[in-house]
């Protein structure tokens, strides 16, 4: 069997140093004779855990005094119920910048508990986010709610928007850990792990703690950040090995040099990808303008915007058989997918630049 190289989009590639902790910790974890898996929430063990992560969150974004860092179990589509359920009260309306499909699921959800206005016009076509200057902001509104990184169609936010005042939400699901952030600019920012800092079934939550003590009577109290962050984030048994497993991976990111270190890595592997696209006389296409393209997801095609299915099939196939795994895109949307997340080395990245670079030179009469 061929090395592996891992380039899902999610669950993603965990740095091979934390399977390595993962692994001399998962029978006896830091000498206790049992497993994490086994020990209880409430004993000292886990609190310390528990302490240490957040430390780490707060180390890498250097997240301010006056912001609570809470694990919430559901990951980052729970939150997307969670959101309006602890902030649409104010004014029982709230704008959604949808530029994507995990953008266009939070709007649907919030609709659920309130009025959501679409700052920028629907469309079927998610190619980029729209100058800030065409956007339709209501003063009125609760919150303005962002995705950062559209993990499906390679959208990326380059900037921080300006919302007059109003808190700034922020899905940061796929690009969390990936550059610093400014969390002062934000009320909340908000992610599910499982793609760029652990595995599935935690999201962890940053909000600034005005914003606590909003919940509508409804919100479940396993979703109201207010009686998590009183409790600790241990209000129930939380999900700790996924808590364990973000933590051994933000402290892997620490080692390696942290959020600068992780920048210069996604540009060089993003660009790589890029210049072979652009290079390659319209045989590969990226539908994303190059000014939001995703440094963590890079959605392409072969021979246009459409795509020709039989070179894709034909390109994934040769793909898996060099062990280069989960390339295809998403199904709504098809296509080639390359997610190159914090825990992808250069590497591995430059084994798939060099197949595209042979797929090209051998198929580019075709197209």
């Amino acid at each position: 069997m061929p090395k592996i190289y891992n380039f899902g989009a999610g669950p993603a590639k965990l740095p091979e140093e934390v399977y390595e902790i993962i692994r001399n910790e998962l029978t006896d974890y830091e000498g206790t004779g049992i497993s994490l898996l086994e020990t209880s929430h409430r004993s000292q063990t886990y609190m310390k855990l528990n302490t240490e992560v957040q430390e780490v969150v707060r180390r890498l974004l250097n997240v301010p005094a006056n912001y609570k860092v809470l694990f919430l179990p559901a990951g980052g589509q729970g939150e997307f119920a969670a959101v309006p359920l602890n902030l649409m009260s104010r004014t029982g309306t709230a704008d959604y910048v949808v530029t994507g499909a995990w953008s266009e699921k939070a709007a649907k959800e919030a609709k659920k508990y309130g009025k959501v206005n679409l700052v920028v016009p629907p469309t079927n076509r998610y190619t980029g986010v729209p100058d800030q200057s065409t956007w339709n902001l209501d003063p009125n509104a609760s919150y303005v709610h962002i995705c950062t990184n559209e993990t499906i169609h390679g959208v990326e936010f380059n900037f921080i928007p300006d919302t007059k005042g109003v808190p700034l939400v922020a899905d940061m699901s796929s690009n969390f850990m990936s550059r610093k952030v400014d969390v002062s600019k934000f009320g909340v920012i908000y992610g599910g792990a499982q793609k760029n800092i652990g595995t599935s079934g935690v999201a962890l939550v940053i909000v600034r703690e005005d914003l606590l003590n909003q919940a509508m009577p409804i919100c479940p109290s396993i979703l109201d950040w207010t009686q998590t962050a009183k409790n600790d984030s241990i209000l129930n048994t939380p999900p700790m090995f996924a808590i364990y497993i973000m933590g051994r991976v933000l402290q892997w990111i620490e080692r390696k040099g942290g959020l600068d270190a992780m920048a210069e890595a996604a540009e060089k592997k993003s660009s790589l990808i890029y210049n072979i696209i652009e290079g390659s006389n319209g045989f590969y296409y990226a539908p994303v303008a190059k000014n939001s393209r995703s440094r963590m997801n890079i959605p392409f095609r072969i021979g246009s915007s459409g795509g020709n299915e039989t070179l894709e099939k034909e390109f994934l196939k040769g793909a898996e058989a060099m062990g280069l795994i989960q390339l295809k895109g998403h199904r709504s949307v098809g296509g080639i997918r390359a997610s190159t997340y914090n825990a992808v080395t250069l590497e591995e990245v430059q084994k798939l630049a060099q197949y595209m670079k042979d797929f090209y030179a051998k198929h580019k009469d075709l197209i």
